[in-house]
């Protein structure tokens, strides 16, 4: 049985969510309302809210309009963004100093070989680390399981077609991925407790695993095969990634990808516990639940 999610005990005003419409922010949302707790949608596109089924009057907002960000969130009192950490700084300006928040980071930011996504969520990280507002920024390592997510489904994809897998040092750098619903479990927490001081905070599955096992279990998890993995070198593999844009059927694959393949991205959960007390499901849980649920109406192509 999966974990349930936590109970709202401190929260009475309506829940500001930014970006409502995406993956996160959906099953924020999802789960806020089978709490029955208020929430208030900010989207950009209010046809991709309405598409979600999803009760709640949105507000278009836009993240580089000060002023459309500010006005949708005039009332607001706690706030979660699901936005891109580089926006922390405009969020900041948007509300009162004694609004709560709780932002969306990525383990992205401890890569060795940080690109544009991971120096942004660097940057939120500090902006909201300085400003000595109440909040958090959690950061998540690879998530799977939400509502039309690209990981696991990509790399089923790929194994219904590769009889092969070719991965730098043959898979064994570690990875560690959390199921979504325990991502919203943290956010919920986090949004139960108070925040004195800002913090950043890792939130990870229960243990990491090397990446050949997370492929094997992500067949077994999709009734595939069971994969061969076979040892190819880095630069090989990169070399070559950009051609899986040109081939029917394939999952795009880019060769910063293939890069963060090898390394390790293992992370200590026992701060999460203790802070928020959630314990992630196993992956073979999570993957069973993902593939049940969502395998026959997924769309395995990268969106």
């Amino acid at each position: 049985m999966l974990n349930p999610l936590i109970e709202l005990k401190n929260v009475h005003d309506p829940i500001h969510v930014i970006g409502a419409a995406g993956r996160s922010g959906r099953a924020v949302c999802t789960a806020l309302f089978k709490a029955g707790a208020p929430y208030v949608p900010l989207v950009r596109s209010l046809r991709k809210w309405q598409e979600t089924g999803l009760p709640g009057e949105a507000r278009i907002a836009d993240l580089s309009d000060h002023y459309s960000l500010s006005s949708a969130l005039r009332d607001a009192v706690r706030v979660v963004s699901c936005a891109h950490a580089r926006h922390a700084q405009a969020i900041l300006d948007a509300t009162e100093p004694d609004v709560m928040l709780v932002l969306l980071g990525s383990t992205r930011r401890y890569t060795r070989w940080p690109d544009t996504h991971g120096l942004g969520v660097m940057q939120g990280e500090r902006v909201l680390v300085g400003s000595g507002r109440q909040g958090v920024m959690l950061h998540p390592t690879m998530i799977y399981g939400a509502a039309g997510e690209d990981n696991v489904q990509r790399l089923a994809a790929l194994l219904q077609r590769l009889p092969i897998v070719p991965l730098p040092g043959g898979g064994r750098s570690l990875v560690q991925p959390i199921y979504q619903t325990d991502v919203t479990r943290c956010i919920l927490s986090a949004l139960d407790r108070n925040w004195p001081e800002p913090e950043s905070l890792i939130i990870a599955g229960p243990q990491p695993l090397p990446y050949a096992d997370f492929v094997r279990a992500v067949a077994k998890a999709a009734d595939l095969p069971a994969p061969r993995i076979v040892n190819a070198p880095l630069a090989l593999l990169r070399l070559i990634a950009p051609v899986t844009s040109f081939i029917p059927g394939i999952p795009s694959i880019e060769s910063d990808e293939i890069r963060r393949l090898s390394e390790d991205k293992a992370f200590d959960i026992m701060p999460m516990f203790n802070r928020l007390g959630v314990n992630p499901v196993s992956l073979a849980n999570g993957l069973a639940q993902t593939f049940g649920i969502n395998i026959s109406d997924s769309n395995f192509g990268r969106s």
